[in-house]
C-alpha cells in the first residue's frame, strides 16, 4: 500500500479539517444507522487529533466505546475513469467506514493505514458523505490488550496495561486519492553494498497489464541506473550510502507503459545501506554503530497523539541538539511523515509494533497479576492480531532506510512459560517478511529475568529497559551502579549479542532542584543518567543508549503519576531539564 502522492498520473485531496463528531458510549449509532444521514446532535472535531483533550469535557476525555466522525466531499470532475481511493493513515483503535449508505472498510489496529477502493460509489462531481465509527476499546483479543469493565454507575471503564494515555480518534490524515486503473500497487526494495558498488533490488506489484521501466536518480536528479521489468536489480558504482547523520536518498522512479502510452508513475525515495549483527556489534554499512537517543511518544497538549508537522520538525531539532542519532517508536508505529523525515534527516529508528502491556506481572491500571499467556488472557486471538500488526508494520515501513531493526514488543513477560509458544510464530513471520533487518524486543526489568528468560535467544539484539536507581534501589545511585553493571555483564556473557539499553531514567518535576539531589528533582535525574553512562562505557557489549523519555507525556491517572510521566528530559512543552545538557555534553563529544 503506497503512500498517496501528486504527479501527472495520481492526485490526492486532504480531507483534514473540522469533521462532525459525536460520542456514542451506548452504541446507539449502530442500532439507529447514523451513517445513513447527517450525524445527529453533532459537535465539530479537528482531524487529525485525538478527541480526548480538545473539548472541556471530562466525560469525553475518559470516554470508552464508539465515537462517530462525518464529513462531506466531492470527487473532482477530472477523476473520470480514474480509480478512486479513500485512505486513513490511522484510526485508533478500530474503525468502520461508510461512503453514503455503503460500508466500504473495517480495520482493527490503531497505528497503521487502511484504504478502500470507492470507485463504484464515487461519481465525479457528485457529493459524498463519509462516516467513520471509531472504537477505543481494548480487550484480550487486541494489540495492545486491555479489559473493559462496567462501573457501579453503569459506565464502561477501560483497564489497560500500558503506561501512557489511551488517546483515540483519527490521529492522522485522511485522503481522497486517484490512481490510474493500471497502476503500481506496491514496491518492495532491498539494498546491498559491496566494494563501493551499491545494489538496489526491487519488486513491483502491478494492477493491470503494462511494462515497467525503472530509473534510479541521485539526489541531484541525474539518472545513475536504469532497467525494466517487475523485479530486478540496479547497480550504482561510487554509491553514496545512507547512514545515521547522512540521510542521502536516491529516487526509484517506476513508470508503467502499454501500447496506449504511459499509464502510471511512482517515485520512491531509497537509501542504500546495510545493517547487520556481528557478535556483540551492530554494523551499519559494515561499520560499528553506537546508538544515542530516546524512547519517545506521539504526545502533546490538546492534540494528544494527533500528528503535527511543526511539532515533528521541532522535536527532531531538539534531538539533533542533544547529539542523538536515533530513537525507538515506543510503543507503536509512528506517522509515516515521521519515518520519511527520519530518512531525510539521517536518524536511525527501532520500529516497534503496538504490542505493549503483554505483562501482567507489572500489575498496571488496577488489573490483578497472574499468568500473561493463558487461555483466559493473552492467547490465540491476541497472537493473530499481533501477527497482523507485524505484517502491516513491515509492509508499511520496509522501504525506509532509517529503520534498522524491528521491535516486536515492549516489556512482555519473557519469563512466562507460555511466552515462547506465543512469540516463536511472530519471530518466524517477521523474518519471512524481512530477513534483512535484526529483530528485537524491549526486555522488562523482572526479578530473575535472565535465569527465567524464555525468548531472548530468538532475537538478534538485546534491548533492555532498566530502572536501577528508580524503581529498584530507589535513591541509591551507588547500589544502582553496581547492580546495573552486574546485570548488563550477565546478559552480555550469557548471549554474546549487542545490547541497547532502550529505557533508563528517572522522573523529574521541572524546576524542582535540590543540593542533595533528592528524588523527583532535576538534579537526581541528571545524576542518574551520568551513573548509567559510566557503566555503559565499561561494558563493551552496550551499543546503544536510549533515555526514557524524550519529553514528559500523558498517562492514565495513578498514584505513581503526577500529571503524567515526568521522565522526559524535556517537558511536555519541550523546555529542557538539566538532563538535556548532560546528554548534549556526552553525545556531542568525540567518539559518540
Amino acid at each position: 500500500m503506497l503512500r498517496p502522492v501528486d504527479n501527472g498520473f495520481r492526485e490526492r485531496r486532504s480531507l483534514n479539517g473540522l469533521w462532525r463528531f459525536r460520542a456514542d458510549a451506548g452504541a446507539e449509532g449502530g442500532r439507529h444507522e447514523w451513517w445513513r444521514r447527517p450525524l445527529p446532535a453533532a459537535l465539530e472535531m479537528p482531524v487529525p487529533a485525538s478527541y480526548n483533550d480538545v473539548l472541556v469535557d471530562a466525560g469525553l476525555q475518559g470516554h470508552v466505546g464508539d465515537v462517530w466522525y462525518q464529513t462531506a466531499t466531492a470527487v473532482p470532475h477530472g477523476w473520470t475513469d480514474q480509480r478512486v481511493v479513500l485512505r486513513f493513515d490511522a484510526a485508533t483503535h478500530a474503525a468502520t467506514v461508510w461512503v453514503d449508505d455503503v460500508e466500504v472498510a473495517h480495520h482493527q489496529g490503531g497505528y497503521t493505514p487502511f484504504e478502500a477502493d470507492i470507485s463504484s460509489q464515487a461519481t465525479p462531481g457528485r457529493p459524498l458523505r463519509i462516516t467513520v465509527r471509531v472504537s477505543n476499546e481494548l480487550t484480550w483479543a487486541t494489540i495492545p490488550p486491555g479489559v473493559v469493565e462496567v462501573g457501579s454507575d453503569g459506565k464502561k471503564v477501560q483497564r489497560y496495561f500500558h503506561d501512557f494515555f489511551n488517546y483515540a480518534g483519527l490521529h492522522r490524515s485522511v485522503w481522497l486519492c486517484s490512481t490510474p486503473q493500471t497502476h503500481v500497487r506496491d514496491i518492495a526494495v532491498t539494498t546491498r553494498l559491496e566494494e563501493g558498488i551499491g545494489t538496489v533490488g526491487y519488486r513491483l506489484d502491478i494492477a493491470g497489464a503494462a511494462g515497467a521501466r525503472i530509473d534510479l536518480l541521485d539526489a541531484g536528479g541525474a539518472c545513475v541506473a536504469t532497467t525494466e521489468g517487475i523485479a530486478g536489480e540496479l547497480h550504482v558504482p561510487d554509491v553514496h550510502p545512507w547512514a545515521p547523520g547522512d540521510g542521502y536518498l536516491y529516487t526509484l522512479g517506476v513508470s508503467l507503459r502499454d501500447r496506449r502510452g504511459d499509464r502510471d508513475r511512482y517515485d520512491l525515495p531509497v537509501g542504500v545501506r546495510t545493517v547487520a549483527v556481528d557478535g556483540d556489534r551492530l554494523l551499519v554499512n559494515d561499520r560499528p554503530l553506537h546508538l544515542t537517543g530516546f524512547g519517545r511518544h506521539e504526545d502533546s497538549a490538546v492534540r494528544g497523539k494527533g500528528h503535527d508537522d511543526a511539532l515533528m520538525v521541532h522535536d527532531f531539532s531538539l534531538m539533533r541538539w542533544t547529539g542523538a542519532n536515533s530513537f525507538r517508536t515506543s510503543h507503536y508505529p509512528y506517522a509515516e511523515e515521521v519515518m520519511e523525515y527520519a530518512d531525510r534527516q539521517g536518524f536511525a529508528v527501532i520500529d516497534e509494533v503496538p504490542a505493549v502491556g503483554l505483562n501482567l506481572r507489572l500489575g498496571q491500571q488496577g488489573v490483578g497479576r497472574g499468568a500473561t499467556f493463558s487461555p483466559d488472557t493473552v492467547s490465540g486471538p491476541a497472537q493473530r492480531a499481533h501477527l497482523e500488526a507485524i505484517r502491516e508494520l513491515i509492509v508499511r515501513d520496509r522501504n525506509h532506510p532509517s529503520v534498522l531493526m524491528w521491535s516486536l514488543a515492549n516489556e512482555p513477560d519473557s519469563t512466562d512459560p507460555g511466552a515462547r509458544a506465543y512469540f516463536e510464530p511472530l519471530v518466524e513471520e517477521a523474518r519471512r517478511l524481512d530477513p534483512s533487518r535484526p529483530l528485537c524486543f524491549a526486555n522488562a526489568q523482572l526479578p530473575e529475568g535472565l535465569e527465567r528468560d524464555t525468548i531472548s535467544d530468538l532475537f538478534d539484539v538485546l534491548c533492555l529497559n532498566r530502572y536501577f536507581g528508580w524503581y529498584v534501589d530507589t535513591g541509591d545511585l551507588g547500589a544502582a551502579e553496581r547492580a546495573l553493571e552486574q546485570d548488563l555483564r550477565a546478559w552480555a556473557d550469557h548471549f554474546a549479542k549487542p545490547i541497547v539499553v532502550t529505557e533508563y531514567g528517572a522522573d523529574a518535576v521541572a524546576g524542582l532542584r535540590s543540593v542533595t539531589a533528592g528524588l523527583w528533582t532535576e538534579d537526581y535525574q541528571r545524576d542518574l543518567l551520568a551513573t548509567y553512562h559510566r557503566v555503559f562505557d565499561r561494558v563493551g557489549a552496550v551499543v546503544g543508549e536510549h533515555v526514557w523519555n524524550f519529553a514528559d507525556f500523558a498517562t492514565g491517572a495513578s498514584l505513581m503519576r503526577a500529571d503524567g510521566n515526568r521522565k522526559g528530559v524535556f517537558t511536555r512543552d519541550r523546555r529542557p531539564k538539566l538532563a538535556a545538557q548532560v546528554l548534549r555534553d556526552r553525545w556531542t563529544a568525540a567518539g559518540h
